[in-house]
């Protein structure tokens, strides 16, 4: 099983250049390397791979107006020729986006290696090629394979290494899908998650409430002169800001996702199109502020870890607007959390009524339905369900 830990490294002045350094040849190399790419194909219609950019890059070292690469680690260098093959992969196959050339000011500084790195935690110092030890914050260890290291440098002047670990253990084998050990997960805005057995995880707003301060510390950047020294303190304190908020909003989602991961065997979700989603400015704000994406992300990883099951259900399902007993509301708006059935009658809770639905479907596609391990009766109203439902209480956490 691979895992990758995250320190905060602690540079000497030294150790620092040599970081800046590193950053900046490997933002050179990538756009190089792209632009290679690019020239290749327009003038010969030919892809030149990875293997033969690498070694245009041996004689790019050796020219007198870019023999600073050598300054550099090799393998970090390469690594960002590999990135920007993978960025070309991603673009094919994925539709991710044109690869795009990156910027000094705008694109995180950050570079890898891939071999000879050694951890020491009893002195807390980890073994670079071409930097030495450097001193990182020892906050827990591990025992494995160490991969591919990334070192990193924050908005906040902070540096971080990332540092993947094999350590040899198996994935766990996921059970068998039951009802009983099933919930379903409902995520929005008003509430951060509702899940189908009641539990509501409420949004923390930790972008809204810190907005405030957020708008006065930009007011001060925006009158700060251009390349002055006060705009660099008054940017700093900006990023700082926006660093708090980052770091309550990962800490939110790990503890929300570690409890739902923990108490459930089965987890489904919706495949939302977070993405295209952000395109309404209307709620593009509020949808990034609960990092739905990110939640998702960590509920994928831990199940793979702890040998849970996540099933995924189609983002175009009925789950808020289809009542228990099968008809469809269709002229619900937004605004309404609650709604009355037209055909039944039934009171029906928005948010805990698309957590039952989205339950019951994706038990549906796991063909838990058809096989009855579930109390859903296909064609007619389900009493079970109805009565577990109506039993069903929002129980804020």
């Amino acid at each position: 099983m691979i895992k990758a830990y995250k320190y905060r490294l602690y540079p000497t002045a030294e150790q620092a250049t040599f970081f800046e350094k590193s950053f900046g040849c490997c933002r050179y190399v990538y756009n190089w390397a792209l632009q290679r790419r690019i020239e290749t194909y327009q003038n010969s219609g030919e892809r030149l791979s990875y293997v033969s950019i690498a070694k245009e890059l041996t004689s790019l070292k050796k020219q007198d107006e870019t023999e600073w690469l050598s300054e550099v680690s090799n393998q970090s260098l390469q690594s960002s020729i590999r990135n920007m093959d993978a960025a070309f992969t991603r673009f094919f196959r994925e539709k991710k986006g044109f690869p795009k050339f990156k910027s000094k000011k705008r694109n995180g500084k950050s570079f890898q290696f891939v071999q000879q790195v050694y951890v020491d935690f009893e002195s807390k110092r980890i073994q670079m090629p071409k930097v030495g030890k450097v001193k990182f914050a020892c906050d827990r260890t591990f025992v494995g394979k160490i991969g591919t290291c990334t070192v990193s440098k924050s908005p906040t002047n902070k540096y971080y290494i990332s540092i993947t670990v094999d350590d040899g253990k198996p994935i766990p084998e996921k059970p068998m899908i039951d009802f009983k050990t099933s919930v379903g997960v409902d995520v929005g805005i008003k509430d951060f998650a509702v899940l189908s057995n009641g539990q509501v995880f409420e949004n923390p707003k930790f972008l809204e409430k810190a907005e405030k301060r957020l708008k006065v510390l930009q007011r001060r950047l925006a009158k700060k002169q251009k390349g002055s020294k006060r705009r660099e303190r008054a940017k700093l304190a900006v990023a700082k800001q926006h660093e708090r908020i980052r770091n309550k909003r990962t800490n939110f989602i790990h503890q929300a996702t570690s409890k739902i991961v923990r108490e459930n065997q089965t987890i489904v979700i919706e495949d939302l199109n977070v993405d295209g989603m952000l395109k309404n400015h209307c709620l593009a704000k509020s949808i990034s502020s609960v990092a739905w994406s990110e939640f998702f992300r960590q509920l994928q990883y831990k199940c793979d870890w702890y040998g849970k099951n996540l099933v995924r259900i189609g983002r175009f399902e009925p789950s808020s607007k289809m009542c228990l007993c099968g008809s469809v509301y269709k002229e619900l708006k937004l605004s309404q959390r609650r709604w009355v059935c037209p055909s039944c009658g039934r009171d029906n809770d928005r948010d805990l009524l698309a957590a039952v639905n989205i339950l019951r479907f994706g038990l549906q596609e796991q063909n838990l339905i058809n096989n009855n391990k579930s109390p859903y009766v296909v064609g007619v109203e389900d009493v079970e369900w109805s009565a577990l439902a109506d039993a069903m209480k929002r129980q804020s956490i």
